[in-house]
């Protein structure tokens, strides 16, 4: 594939242009992939049941910590493969690292709200609603 990256550069880097949107999109992902391993792995760590779509009903009940460490290493191993297979990541790219941080900022508003609700984080005891 040498001579496509060649051909590329000798046109102005018009083909290798269509192919950055697709990794920031893989990066974008891995970044919500690798917000979701978190709590997931260190809740089985902690030996704490937590939501995971294996429980009944999906999301909502809760899943054996065994079950959410096994769940969180696969969420890991997602992320790796659409960080740091797809493309050529690197961290000092403004574009690239943006994808990423706002995987992971998105993953983690979302679970914030969708699990406070099951562990009193929308409304703590003590703030004024």
């Amino acid at each position: 594939m040498i001579w496509l990256h060649d051909l590329a550069h000798f046109f102005g880097g018009v083909f290798l242009a269509h192919a950055v949107w697709q990794h920031d999109l893989a990066y974008f992902f891995g970044g919500a992939f690798l917000a979701n391993a978190v709590p997931h792995y260190v809740s089985g760590m902690m030996g704490r049941p937590f939501q995971s779509p294996f429980a009944k009903p999906s999301g909502k009940g809760l899943s054996s910590s065994t079950v959410n460490v096994l769940w969180g290493i696969a969420n890991l191993a997602i992320a790796y493969g659409l960080v740091l297979r797809v493309g050529q990541f690197d961290l000092r790219v403004t574009d690239q690292i943006a994808s990423l941080g706002l995987g992971l900022l998105l993953m983690g508003v979302v679970s914030a709200r969708t699990f406070g609700r099951f562990h009193g984080g929308n409304s703590p005891v003590g703030s004024q609603s």
